[in-house]
């Protein structure tokens, strides 16, 4: 065989093995990321009658939480 076979082989080859390795990482990424997400909802609040009650409850949100005014949205 020529050397211009031998070459042309091995960039076929070389092409192959990069377009394998990148599959797999691929595919790998895609099972470990299935998109779970996280929510930073306040812990105890699926518990509370209204909402106002588990903002009040929150000690994240206590310093934020005014009990003098309220205003309703209809």
């Amino acid at each position: 065989m020529s050397v211009c076979i031998l070459y042309s082989l091995a960039v076929i080859a070389t092409v192959v093995l990069v377009l394998l390795v990148l599959v797999v990482v691929l595919i790998r990424y895609m099972f470990r990321h299935k998109g779970s997400y996280q929510t930073n909802e306040a812990k105890g609040t699926e518990f509370a009658e209204t909402a106002d009650a588990a903002l009040c409850r929150d000690p994240a949100l206590r310093h934020t939480v005014d009990t003098s005014t309220k205003e309703y949205f209809i």
